[in-house]
């Protein structure tokens, strides 16, 4: 049954002065006649899980009590790993970047929800100033997955007066691609099959980096350059997903990138370019770029500072524009398959310029 979301506002509100309802969603959890035998999201079709399943996360656990039939993903790519599994949510957050064409949601999302026929069923939640509780509300959720997500407590004990709730392991916007799987998987009752998709993905990507023995020892690193201002270079962290995916693709993360980051729990840290001799041992940069990259390029080779980081200098950088294949770079069940062949293919042709 669809609750007033006056009413849940306020139970929010209780939580939030109450530290122990925070942790307490197994009763919010809607009963089993709340689902509609309609819903995109009803016909699971393995054995159930033993229930009740716990899921830890960052603000508590959640128990979750009976098979949800109802599935909202909200953040950055959680519904991939439903719909990779066969489930259509009956909500979701739409894709803030690399879309094209005025579309609200990536290619590889788009392709899976038309083809579980999901297309005119699943409510897209525009969420870039903030969620919008009263379509979720509206959607009837059983569980709403945020494991890759920043969602505040506020925002967590909102959510979780309308649905059990799994938000994100410990950081905000920081967690793997695996964990994602499971964390997601798990909370639909899918933790097996999640299991068995991370292993599908697995031998996937090995695959492809099998392609590329130039890959093999490289050292790695995400980075941004403002190209409007060159006297600070920005560094992705070893624990952001875009630089743990460099991992999985054959490449180490910089010796440098790991000192620098000692003590910080951000997923980014600032450096100024005079400093950028610290990043002498980095074999390969990813960066983002308009266009194709070449004026950026051009620029920091030409700049004193920048032009001394040997990976600038050999231009051994991947350029990526605002694109799909940009979004990849946080991976998830559907881009991986999606994107992987392009995306190492890129990579290695960067890395053979290293001299």
């Amino acid at each position: 049954m669809k609750k007033p979301l006056a009413i849940l506002l306020a139970f929010a509100l209780s939580c939030a002065l109450l530290a122990s309802c925070a942790q307490n969603s197994a009763s919010q959890n809607p009963t089993p006649d709340a689902a509609s035998s309609e819903s995109p999201s009803a016909a699971l079709t393995t054995e159930d899980t033993g229930y009740p399943i716990v899921v830890a996360h960052a603000y508590g656990e959640t128990v979750i009590e009976s098979k949800p039939q109802r599935v909202v993903a909200i953040g950055w790519a959680n519904q991939d790993t439903p719909l990779a599994l066969g489930v259509v949510p009956v909500g979701m957050s739409e894709a803030n970047y690399g879309v094209l064409d005025g579309g609200n949601l990536l290619p590889w999302t788009k392709a899976k929800l038309d083809e579980l026929g999901g297309a005119e069923s699943c409510v897209v939640f525009n969420d870039t100033d903030g969620y919008d509780f009263e379509a979720i509300n509206e959607c009837e959720p059983d569980v709403i997955i945020a494991a890759s997500s920043g969602i505040t407590q506020e925002e967590y004990d909102t959510l979780s007066s309308i649905a059990p709730t799994i938000a994100y392991p410990e950081k905000p916007w920081q967690i793997l691609w695996r964990e994602q799987v499971r964390m997601n998987s798990k909370a639909i009752g899918l933790e097996a099959e999640g299991e068995a998709l991370i292993s599908d993905l697995d031998a996937l990507i090995a695959g492809a980096v099998a392609k590329y023995p130039v890959l093999d020892g490289k050292t790695a690193a995400f980075v941004y350059f403002d190209p409007t201002n060159l006297s600070t270079i920005s560094i992705y962290t070893a624990g952001d997903t875009r630089a743990a995916f460099l991992v999985d693709l054959g490449l180490e993360v910089a010796p440098s990138v790991r000192e620098l980051e000692k003590g910080s729990d951000s997923f980014y840290l600032t450096i100024s370019a005079e400093n950028a001799d610290k990043l002498s041992d980095i074999d390969v940069l990813l960066t983002w770029a308009s266009g194709d990259g070449e004026d950026l390029l051009a620029a920091l080779q030409a700049d004193p500072l920048t032009g001394s980081i040997p990976a600038v200098k050999n231009g051994a950088i991947v350029m990526f524009s605002e694109s799909p294949l940009a979004a990849a770079q946080s991976p998830s069940a559907l881009s991986i398959p999606y994107t992987i062949d392009e995306y190492v293919a890129k990579i290695a042709e960067a890395a053979e310029k290293i001299r």
